[in-house]
């Protein structure tokens, strides 16, 4: 894919700044009203929001039925640290 330069100007959105995107970026990359805004090294990355996240029941539910063998779990427990050698500071 050939990146597209292009460029355009900060608008003024109350105390915020915001930029109008073009109807062909937004339909060539499915965005509708939300998106991911994400911060990288290079710039700010804009991506179509992931609507395929699963609550806390269905995640549940998936780990439910994946029935997976946790024998093995309690042996990552004994790693020392059930010496409790921190102080919690009171209040």
């Amino acid at each position: 894919m050939e990146a597209s330069i292009r460029d355009t100007r900060l608008l003024t959105i109350g105390n915020s700044k915001g930029i109008c995107l073009p109807n062909s970026l937004l339909q060539k990359y499915g965005f509708s009203n939300w998106l991911t805004l994400e911060e990288t090294e290079r710039g700010i990355l804009l991506r179509k929001k992931d609507d395929n996240k699963l609550s806390y029941e269905e995640t549940y539910k998936a780990i439910a039925q994946a029935q997976e063998d946790w024998t093995n779990f309690d042996q990552t427990l004994l790693d020392g640290l059930e010496k409790n050698e921190f102080t919690t500071p009171s209040i």
